[in-house]
């Protein structure tokens, strides 16, 4: 009788590489918040103008998902863990810049190369998973761990931050990065195992900026909606350019015979699956933190240090549901798990529907909530899709994973705000006192934060009634938006129910090869 052997287990060495992979992880995803509490120290300093304080903020996040597919590319063509450490000493020395930047120009083009690094971070450390874990089970009690540690990373961005202001000067928050980079540097290459395609084919050069052209504007578009709160011809002209490019690119990666994406990527119907519904959590996990966020402050008028670290408390369970949804799906088949993640998620909101224009524990359990079944979906999903992946393509697959994040969240961003903000307007003005001075009634019916800052120099009882009417209104809106976020995951429940289950079944268990090991009679 012929017997298989399954795919060797990952012992003491691999689970110590993946501990030092994920330092690279939760700097990355620190960094897109770390930034909140120190703008205000980096405008005075510098002297920075509003335009260059978005580009500060933004252009992180726009290098980031501009390269993301490129990189994914690259590190399977030269080597995933040389592109890690080649990352890493770009994201420790631009890091340094940041910190000691002498002026505004100079910080921004310090955070475009912490973008370019962070590119070369994300999708390198989740290839490398995908090579050093080819048990399933061990796979995915790592992507959940994975999952987990970015949810945190976001959170602890903000905190960090803050406590980092309260005691040293505004470059600390990026100087926080350099011992964490340097320890990866010395350690990788002892523990990180080297892989790479071993037949990548040319690079297709085009493709390169194909992509970018693809991605950023819509990017670039999205945050513009979210901006705004309106869609204006720039926003709607910009996302159109960016899916026309797409297209292109699309049409190039089916035809070229070495295409940046490569139609085996594609080959099973769960890896494509597996992105459009990381793409619909992403979009429910900022859709919802638009909300919650502005409402710990606007709503509870609560300081920006006292908010971040009231998020802790949710940041908590999202952080433990990776790992928890990963275990449960080694007894229940993953599409099942996945399905119920978004019914949590969507439970979340209703709760989110409930709260009130008082109400700190409701709002943080929704968070909660909402968080968890988000998480549970993304680390499912990821390790699905990986699951079957080629490993020689590993890269490109958790780029594209990565990718539709980045498009989910910025989408997320638009449409919930663009909801909320529809019905704020729409409530404000008739809740305002008609004694009210025309330009403080203008300020208060745009956003609850001009609201806010309106309301500062009102008499008492006029301040009063500016506030609660700006309070109810937004909190009214977060519930109409909360609602159709339910609405929205549920019925994505019964898509990936169905959906995931069909592919996962026609993919098998794993898409691993087994190997021999011999024979026994």
């Amino acid at each position: 009788m012929t017997t298989h052997a399954g795919p060797a287990l990952a012992g003491r060495r691999e689970w110590t590489a993946f501990t030092v992979l994920l330092l690279p992880l939760l700097l990355v995803s620190m960094d897109v918040s770390v930034l909140f509490f120190a703008i205000p120290s980096i405008s005075e300093s510098l002297h920075v103008t509003g335009a260059q304080q978005l580009w500060i903020f933004d252009i992180y996040a726009f290098a980031l998902s501009g390269l993301l597919i490129t990189m994914g590319s690259l590190g399977d063509r030269i080597g995933r863990r040389r592109l890690l450490l080649a990352g890493a000493a770009a994201f420790g020395a631009a890091s340094v810049a940041a910190a000691y930047a002498p002026n505004a120009p100079m910080l921004i083009a310090a955070r475009a190369v912490l973008g370019i690094g962070g590119a070369t971070l994300m999708p390198s450390t989740m290839a490398l998973v995908r090579e050093m874990f080819r048990d399933d089970r061990q796979r995915s009690k790592a992507i959940g761990i994975w999952s987990g540690v970015m949810a945190g990373g976001i959170a602890l961005g903000s905190v960090l931050g803050g406590l980092l202001l309260e005691h040293f000067w505004w470059g600390s928050v990026f100087l926080v990065n350099v011992p964490a980079m340097a320890l990866l540097l010395v350690l990788a290459p002892f523990l990180v195992p080297e892989s790479k395609n071993p037949a990548p084919g040319r690079f297709d050069l085009l493709s390169v900026p194909l992509s970018m052209a693809a991605v950023l504007p819509v990017t670039y578009g999205m945050k513009r909606i979210a901006a705004d709160n309106a869609v204006d011809a720039v926003a709607a002209g910009t996302v159109a350019a960016g899916l026309l490019v797409g297209w292109v690119f699309v049409r190039r990666q089916r035809r070229h015979p070495h295409a940046l994406l490569g139609r085996d990527l594609f080959r099973h119907r769960l890896f494509g699956a597996g992105i459009t519904v990381n793409t619909i959590a992403a979009f429910g996990m900022m859709g919802s933190s638009f909300f919650t966020t502005q409402y710990l402050q606007g709503v509870l008028g609560k300081g920006p240090l006292e908010a971040a670290l009231w998020s802790i408390a949710p940041s908590v369970a999202i952080g433990t549901a990776g790992p928890v949804a990963t275990a449960v799906a080694q007894r229940v088949q993953k599409a099942y798990v996945i399905a119920a993640g978004f019914v949590v998620a969507a439970a979340g909101f209703g709760l989110l529907a409930l709260a009130g224009p008082d109400d700190l524990w409701t709002t943080l359990i929704a968070a909660a909530v909402v968080g968890c079944g988000i998480i549970t979906v993304m680390a499912l999903v990821s390790d699905l899709a990986l699951s079957t992946t080629p490993v020689a393509k590993a890269g490109t697959a958790a780029s594209l994973l990565e990718s539709g994040q980045e498009f989910g969240g910025a989408l997320g961003m638009a449409v919930f705000g663009s909801v909320g903000t529809a019905v704020y307007r729409a409530d404000v003005p008739p809740a305002l006192p008609a004694d009210l001075p025309r330009p403080a009634a203008d300020a208060a019916a745009e956003t609850l934060g001009q609201a806010v800052g309106a309301a500062r120099a009102l008499p008492g009882a006029l301040a009063d009634t500016v506030l609660t009417a700006a309070r109810d209104a937004f909190v009214h809106g977060m519930h109409v938006a909360a609602v159709a976020g339910g609405v929205v995951f549920l019925l994505a429940s019964a898509l990936a129910a169905r959906t995931l289950r069909t592919s996962e079944q026609r993919a098998g268990a794993t898409t691993e090869p087994r190997e021999p090991a011999g024979v026994t009679r």
